[in-house]
């Protein structure tokens, strides 16, 4: 065997070892940093709630959560009960908030019953009704969390997205958008859901009138309201038959 093949087949050996030694690092990285990032995820969820339900620290302008160091402790405070429905069976768990909506939205499409989270807080002797919503927008996935008072009328919501533009469909969770749909009505009075569209030209820029179901769009970003619009009605829509029980 010559030096120069002698040369290659060291290369090549040196070559395997480093792919294994770095895929095995790697791996090890993954699997260290999992717990940080579910624990992480779990935080991120609960300021989520808690933002809309109004417990938040929003400034004049700029929507800001509770700080990760007292996120816990908050959701304790606040949160009363964590509900699960599944079809007309209710039941409570510590753990609703851990759901993977996603995943139960792809159970609902295999014809298996959906578990569908409800939490519910309270906050200066008022009761807020917090669902989580998820849906699609110009480029990846859209997500939310909305309250509502027994009546469903929205009294807060927190909006995020994957991947939407910067400047257009990602100002879905800039405050002045979110603020929009605080008092909308998403059922009629005969007790009809309706949801609520995000519309472009709705005639109503200020947003003032709260029973039409409607508010205003974000310039450039139709897609992506049309995303919020549809995930509002879709899921949303599910929780009717708990609040109508609400008044039995």
């Amino acid at each position: 065997m010559s030096k120069r093949t002698d040369s290659n087949g060291y290369t090549m050996m040196f070559a395997v070892i480093m792919v294994f030694v770095v895929g095995s690092l790697l791996a090890f990285l993954a699997s260290s940093l999992k717990p940080a990032i579910k624990e992480n995820e779990r935080i991120e969820k609960q300021q989520n709630i808690l933002y809309a339900m109004g417990v938040n620290e929003n400034d004049a302008s700029n929507a800001n959560f509770v700080s990760t160091k007292i996120a816990g402790a908050e959701f304790k405070k606040y949160i009363k009960k964590q509900l699960v429905l599944e079809g007309n069976k209710v039941s409570e768990s510590q753990d609703a908030y851990l759901i993977d909506v996603k995943k139960q939205q792809a159970n609902a499409k295999d014809g298996k019953v959906r578990k569908l989270p409800l939490f519910v807080g309270e906050k200066e002797g008022k009761t807020f009704y917090v669902a989580p919503i998820r849906g699609k927008g110009l480029w990846d996935a859209i997500w939310g969390y909305v309250s509502m008072d027994e009546n469903m009328v929205v009294q807060g919501a927190y909006f995020d997205h994957k991947g939407e533009t910067p400047g257009l469909g990602a100002n879905i969770k800039q405050r002045y958008f979110m603020d929009d749909f605080i008092g909308e009505h998403l059922m009629t009075a005969a007790g009809v859901f309706k949801g609520i569209t995000v519309k472009k030209g709705n005639n109503d820029a200020v947003n003032e009138d709260k029973t039409d179901y409607e508010v205003d769009a974000i310039a450039g970003a139709t897609i992506t309201g049309d995303g919020v619009s549809a995930m509002i009605k879709k899921d949303l829509s599910l929780y009717v038959p708990y609040f109508k029980n609400l008044k039995k």
